[in-house]
């Protein structure tokens, strides 16, 4: 029996709507009955149309672009809930904000990701449901339970049905030293050899690359990060895989896809032939169309991860090949 809650209900935000869709037509089930408005000076409004009293509650809301506003727009609706009487909330994120910041960098620095991961806490959620934190040990800064999915296995996958596992030409590459182990586990996926691009920052979102740890020459190379922001690291990268390395081509993928200000334009004009990312984030309006960048769907994960999570069976099953 499960006494958490009678049934599911999931409800969305505003920040990915389609993702949201995606993981109910996978439950088949109807999204909850919402609306998530502002009043005129920019004040979020929620309300749930329908009741939610002992039922086990989805609150599906990635934290992405404009982030403090979908992070207020997902802080009320789970409030909303909590004041409804819901069983159990379950905070959906499939792309976390504010997980830059997850410690002091130098002194004074604040640590945002501890306050926002308390904010979800205070205002009534009762475990996170998250994908590809940008540090797994953000899931220490919350006293709920969270379950962090990987998107790894989904582009081994991928890229296993297009170029097969083991295949000798190919390498996956880590972009910076900070993705090693990452890159490491998703090149075991693929039974390929890795290689790793070592980088200076020079300030905040610029980078230097420095030299390539690995022969990459007359390869085809598949770059594996987390996430990509304003793309500078990635067509850096890209750049000294193949002027400095002699790399064949560039294949990228990470699982966010932030795409921040001159991104897009740069990834059309790297030495990237192909861009893969998860649709954690949608595609930015405010940003050209480019047919470098490709989608995989997270919604059958997400709402396998949901129907684990209310039937109270394992999640870490999830991550078997």
């Amino acid at each position: 029996m499960i006494s958490h809650g009678k049934d599911v209900k999931v409800f969305a935000c505003n920040s990915n709507l389609p993702l949201a869709e995606g993981i109910c037509d996978y439950l088949h089930t109807e999204l909850g009955k919402s609306k998530t408005t502002a009043f005129a000076d920019g004040e979020v409004s929620v309300s749930l149309y329908e009741p939610v009293r002992g039922e086990d509650v989805f609150i599906i809301q990635s934290t992405c672009k404009p982030v403090n506003n979908n992070l207020m727009e997902l802080l009320i609706m789970i409030d909303a809930a909590r004041r409804a009487s819901a069983g159990r909330i379950t905070a959906v994120i499939p792309y976390f904000g504010y997980a830059r910041q997850d410690r002091k960098a130098k002194s004074r620095d604040p640590i945002s990701t501890k306050l926002v991961a308390n904010l979800i806490t205070e205002a009534g959620a009762d475990r996170v449901l998250t994908m590809d934190l940008h540090a797994n040990q953000i899931q220490g800064f919350f006293d709920i339970p969270v379950d962090n999915l990987m998107g790894g296995p989904l582009f081994a996958k991928h890229y296993a049905r297009e170029f097969g596992k083991g295949n000798e030409e190919f390498m996956v590459v880590s972009p910076d030293v900070g993705s090693v182990a990452r890159a490491r586990n998703f090149a075991h996926r693929l039974e390929m050899k890795m290689a790793i691009v070592d980088k200076r920052r020079e300030r905040a979102n610029q980078c230097e690359v420095m030299n390539i740890i690995g022969d990459v020459k007359d390869k085809h190379v598949i770059l594996f990060d987390d996430m990509v922001d304003t793309a500078g690291s990635l067509c850096n990268a890209a750049r000294a895989l193949v002027e400095l390395g002699g790399a064949k081509d560039v294949y990228a993928c990470a699982s966010h896809g932030v795409l921040s200000g001159p991104a897009v334009g740069r990834i059309q004009e790297s030495y990237i032939k192909e861009l893969l990312l998860l649709d954690t984030i949608p595609y930015p309006s405010d940003q050209p169309k480019c047919d470098k960048i490709k989608y995989l769907s997270v919604a059958p994960i997400f709402g396998e991860a949901i129907t684990r999570t209310y039937k109270e069976t394992s999640i870490s099953t999830l991550f078997e090949d």
